[in-house]
């Protein structure tokens, strides 16, 4: 009998082009509405021309191990599974998020929660579960053109987050902790962008320069 799965995502930044293919095909795999999103590529420029340079970063849910949001939660609509992914019951959600108070969105420290009572449910990433049940890789890992995107089960030797990891590449690739124990790696990851990421409040709707949606007042 194999073991049960534990699925991990990898991002290399210095093979992400800043394309929004990612975030694109998420929306359109799941119908996210306008203003809101499961992943976003933020970028923030650096330098004086002609000495210019763009850094992008792909946000994500972090799939904590010490989800704080889990932990937040007072409707326990929150769960980590033994793949290691964190997921929020719809059915049990809707029956809080109109008195919740956003607790979620509140405890994130990545902004990866969007707790919209109008929607009937909070929503985030969760590394596309119908798709692995189907035995196809997350959206957005399939629709990256570059592969900065390295996705699979930490358990298998053979997959291919396991070869990134095992490569001199890989062996540089951290997570952005802001606590929790985030489970999500970055390789490469601009240390200016990643000090601008904000916590308690979802991506901004409206802007990819990450300076703006670190300086949003919280609603």
């Amino acid at each position: 009998m194999h073991p049960a799965p534990q699925w991990r995502l990898a991002i290399d930044i210095e093979r992400c082009t800043g394309c929004h293919a990612c975030s694109v095909a998420c929306k359109a795999e799941y119908r996210i509405p306008l203003g809101r999103f499961r992943t976003k590529v933020y970028y923030r420029d650096e330098g004086s021309f002609p000495a210019v340079r763009r850094h992008f970063l792909p946000a994500f849910c972090m799939q904590c191990a010490d989800a704080p949001c889990l932990t937040a939660c007072p409707g326990k609509a929150i769960a980590r599974g033994g793949d290691g992914i964190v997921r929020i019951q719809a059915d049990t959600c809707s029956k809080h998020i109109t008195h919740c108070g956003k607790a979620c969105e509140s405890a994130c420290p990545y902004g990866a929660i969007h707790a919209d009572p109008q929607a009937g449910h909070a929503d985030k990433c969760d590394l596309c579960s119908d798709r692995l049940e189907a035995s196809l890789a997350p959206t957005c890992v399939s629709a990256c053109p570059t592969q900065a995107l390295i996705f699979g089960d930490a358990r298998d030797a053979g997959s291919p987050i396991s070869r990134f990891l095992a490569s001199p590449r890989g062996a540089t690739a951290v997570p952005i902790d802001r606590g929790g124990q985030p489970q999500v790696l970055y390789r490469a990851a601009n240390p200016a962008v990643v000090a601008q990421m904000p916590k308690g409040h979802p991506h901004d709707p409206q802007s990819y320069e990450i300076d703006r949606w670190a300086g949003e007042v919280k609603s």
